[in-house]
């Protein structure tokens, strides 16, 4: 077995070890970013921080490449922070602790920090080396990728001065991506009424766990479950059934990863016990009937607890589970132009019922601009009816992609003489920041690739090591076959 830091390129893996350590959620940027400063500040390196908080490194192009075109390497440097239940991390000062299971790098009961600390990693190595050839380099590292792309937003437009963009943050090595999907964040709060319950009800704990999870666009046409919306068909089955008082739901943690999770309290009458297993056992029955063979390690879960005082009253209780139950989830349109590539989808990616408080967050990603603002629609009056107020925050658009790009061109080829195979060329479902920063430098000849990155987003989440190896020769020569000025 090797060892991580014996891992090729030496360079690279020795960098990404070392942002293991440093805490780097969204929005809390500030350890990463001074670690790569003072790294910059060692290679000698010039660098600056813009009023939004991305940082940029600029390097000389390497002996003979003083001709060559300028190209931006950009990855972003946060994180998605999502652990199982039963482990203990705080993901604002304790590292990530990676650990090699055969062809992969993963992590202990945390999200790894792959996407995009390998691209960090990478841009690390590139800044650091002395002998790889290379015209002049502008390294561009964005805060806030994962909660909403402000860094891309907010990004100085004189920052850069690069006519090719290589964007290091897509998850399948072989694949070199043109265009990307638009994304609306959707936030929904409701307040509602609680009425006392009776010292003779019962209350109970239900948990459920297990499901696998992922990222909301690279994994949303696999057929997983949402734990926010599985909790709901539960609870709407034991509503039927029994006489249900809710306390509270807690499900999911980031809009754009699909929720693993979902806990519940609920209040019934003592003589309605027996009927609760019941319905669970339907449950149980129906999901391993119906998504069985996908998620194979789920779990329900139902605990008595202490006796709570107040519950939802019925009527917003009827309401909030009607909404929930209609709330649209999941793939919503394929692409009519290309071949199995999603067009629309939704996730119901988090859920907070308590105290007369509700708030739901969702997030739609289209690659057609009307589709998208259609299925935000459809969302958004699903729980206009319950007389929820909606904000749309974080929205960003798509990046379509670009007639006659020289720069696929060159990658198209250099992969062919590389690896004697063509990559593939996609379209990615998921959200990529280049859409934003043609918005800043529209003359960008732009292109996404990476290594594969499997369940990000997910505490399962991990990165193929050969397919790191390959990632990275195919940025080393196609650094050296960018062409000269023009």
């Amino acid at each position: 077995m090797h060892k991580l830091p014996d891992l090729s390129p030496k360079d690279l893996w020795k960098h990404f070890l070392e942002i293991c350590k440093i805490p780097r959620p969204s929005k809390q940027e500030a350890q990463i970013r001074e670690h790569i400063q003072a790294f910059a500040a060692r290679q000698k390196l010039k660098c600056l921080v813009d009023d939004t908080g991305n940082l940029v490194i600029y390097k000389n192009p390497s002996l003979g490449m003083e001709n060559r075109q300028t190209v931006i390497l950009q990855s972003h440097l946060d994180m998605v922070p999502q652990k199982n239940a039963d482990v203990v991390h705080d993901f604002t000062k304790d590292p990530i602790k990676p650990y090699i299971d055969h062809d992969w790098v993963t992590a202990e009961g945390t999200t790894l920090g792959a996407d995009n600390g390998i691209g960090i990693a990478t841009i690390m190595a590139i800044l650091e080396s002395s002998h790889l050839p290379h015209g002049p380099i502008e390294a561009l590292l964005t805060i806030d990728e994962e909660s909403g792309m402000s860094g891309a937003k907010g990004l100085s437009p004189n920052a850069l001065s690069g006519s090719i963009l290589l964007n290091l943050d897509t998850e399948d090595e072989g694949e070199l991506y043109v265009g990307c999907a638009g994304g609306i964040d959707l936030v929904i709060n409701s307040r509602y009424e609680i009425h006392d319950t009776n010292e003779t009800d019962k209350t109970f704990n239900i948990a459920l766990r297990g499901l696998k999870g992922g990222h909301s666009g690279l994994d949303i046409h696999l057929g997983r479950g949402n734990a926010n919306k599985l909790m709901t068909r539960f609870l709407k089955q034991v509503s039927i059934t029994s006489t249900l008082g809710i306390v509270q739901i807690t499900g999911g943690t980031m809009r754009n990863a699909i929720p693993r999770e979902c806990f519940a309290t609920i209040v019934i009458p003592a003589a309605d016990e027996e009927t609760l297993f019941h319905t669970k056992q339907q449950f149980e029955n129906d999901i391993n009937n119906e998504i069985g063979t996908i998620e194979t390690s789920w779990s329900i879960n139902i605990e008595p607890t202490n006796h709570v005082p107040s519950v939802m009253s019925k009527p917003a209780q009827q309401q909030l589970l009607n909404a929930l139950y209609a709330c649209p989830n999941g793939v919503m349109r394929m692409s009519p132009s290309t071949s199995n590539v999603i067009d629309t989808s939704t996730n119901l990616g988090i859920l907070n019922v308590k105290d007369g408080m509700i708030q739901v967050t969702c997030m739609v990603r289209s690659l057609t601009e009307s589709c998208g603002e259609d299925i935000a629609q459809t969302v958004s009056s699903t729980f206009e009816l319950i007389n929820a107020t909606i904000d749309r925050e974080a929205q960003y658009p798509g990046w379509s992609p670009k007639n006659n790009s020289e720069i696929l061109t060159i990658m198209t080829q250099v992969y062919k003489q590389l690896f004697d195979i063509y990559p593939e060329v996609k379209v990615i479902h998921a959200g990529l920041e280049c859409g934003l920063l043609a918005s800043h430098y529209p003359h960008c000849d732009m292109i996404s690739f990476g290594p594969t990155i499997r369940n990000a987003h997910s505490p399962d989440e991990k990165v193929h090591i050969n397919s790191v190896h390959k990632f990275w020769e195919l940025l080393v020569a196609t650094l050296k076959a960018i062409p000269e000025k023009s």
